[in-house]
């Protein structure tokens, strides 16, 4: 590129970022424009919430779209606006279905999934209040929030009270989540111990069961343990899935025995089990960590040609390790591909370009970051 043609580049990409560019020139600019940027923000969160209480006044609405209240919770949860979340989820008591149990644990559960044990908690205790009645359902949903939450510490004391308390009779998925709270405490040997309770209790583990005992053994690199775990399964006839599968290829991939990981990925495609994207990026990631260009690009094409599509962490994991290796041409139709998704904004390979003198390469991920996302971006000095 002639040094006009670089100088002209350069001033069209300045242009794209004029207005970043300004605001960080003057610390007193910055500040305003982020305090400005927030108000707008909260404005417009706000709104979100005055839309959905509206939206809930629709019998359809309330019944059918449950995805709708996942969504709206989440968003609100990543922005930290927790009193919103209340504030929609407590308007929900105005309704007739909450006196039924499968609507509050909807509620609980969200409660949960964004982080506000407590008010799960304080909804259970309302249920007899709201005319609702308390089963083990419900007292699942309270677990469940708890682990959603991370409150692990909580899930033993609650199973240890509450059944007793209520009349309840603990099932096989109150075990089931506490065997997950043990194993995301570390407390590995508690988790396995819950085997001896439900063989006691004349309860057979299921699928859950085993996998959330794989993935706890197999991530702590119990192995020998997590085999046991394996052998156990068979012997009680329950088929091993594709969560069962990549506990043990995770492990693998970590510990980069990557030709026993490819074994076990031959083994798992001979008996039907169809990879997920997880199962890709596993031995994406684990090429990558072993500088292995060549299988990289296989397995990304062996992904591709599948039935799935790839993550944000396929796209982040490639396109940091084709950098590394020089290999922009590949990095910029992979980031183009992930930015036409939405999935990642491509601005660390934005700046890498800049570094490399890409610029007019640089100006199209830009215009295309600022047609997806409304990007904004400051120059390296």
């Amino acid at each position: 590129m002639s040094k006009a043609t670089e100088a002209s580049s350069l001033r069209r990409l300045v242009g794209l970022f004029t207005t970043s560019l300004s605001s960080t020139t003057n610390p007193t600019i910055t500040r305003a424009v982020t305090s400005s940027n927030y108000t707008a923000g909260v404005r417009k969160l706000q709104k979100l919430a005055n839309k959905f209480k509206q939206s809930s006044e629709s019998n359809k609405f309330r019944n059918s779209y449950k995805q709708a209240y996942d969504d709206t919770v989440h968003r609100l949860a990543s922005a930290r606006q927790f009193s919103l979340i209340d504030d929609i989820l407590q308007h929900q008591k105005k309704y007739k279905e909450i006196s039924e149990e499968g609507f509050v644990i909807r509620l609980m559960i969200l409660y949960g999934k964004a982080g506000m044990f407590e008010h799960a908690q304080k909804l259970f205790d309302e249920m007899p209040e709201l005319k609702c009645n308390r089963t083990v359902k419900s007292f699942n949903a309270l677990l469940a929030a708890c682990v959603h939450s991370k409150k692990f510490d909580n899930v033993e004391k609650l199973f240890e009270q509450l059944p007793e308390q209520l009349g309840i009779e603990p099932d096989l998925v109150s075990y089931n989540t506490v065997i997950k709270a043990f194993s995301e405490m570390g407390s590995l040997d508690s988790a396995l111990s819950v085997l001896d309770t439900l063989e006691k209790k004349g309860l057979e583990p299921n699928i859950v069961t085993f996998n959330t005992l794989l993935d706890g053994l197999f991530s702590k690199g119990r192995i020998a343990d997590g085999e046991k775990i394996w052998e156990l399964m068979e012997r009680k006839n329950v088929v091993p899935n594709i969560g069962s599968y990549y506990s043990k290829l995770r492990r693998l991939v970590y510990e980069n025995k990557m030709l026993e990981a490819v074994e076990l990925w031959e083994e798992m495609e001979s008996k039907g089990i169809k990879p997920d994207v997880n199962s890709y990026n596993a031995l994406i990631k684990g090429y990558c960590n072993d500088g292995n260009l060549e299988q990289v690009k296989k397995w990304y094409s062996e992904l591709k040609k599948s039935c799935c599509l790839p993550d944000r962490f396929t796209y982040l994991t490639l396109v940091s390790f084709l950098c590394k290796k020089n290999e922009f041409e590949m990095a910029i139709e992979i980031c183009k591909e992930a930015m036409d998704r939405r999935v990642i904004a491509g601005t660390a390979l934005i700046h890498r370009l800049l570094k490399e003198s890409m610029i007019e390469e640089a100006i199209q991920l830009v215009e295309l970051g600022n047609s997806r996302f409304d990007l904004k971006l400051k120059l390296p000095k």
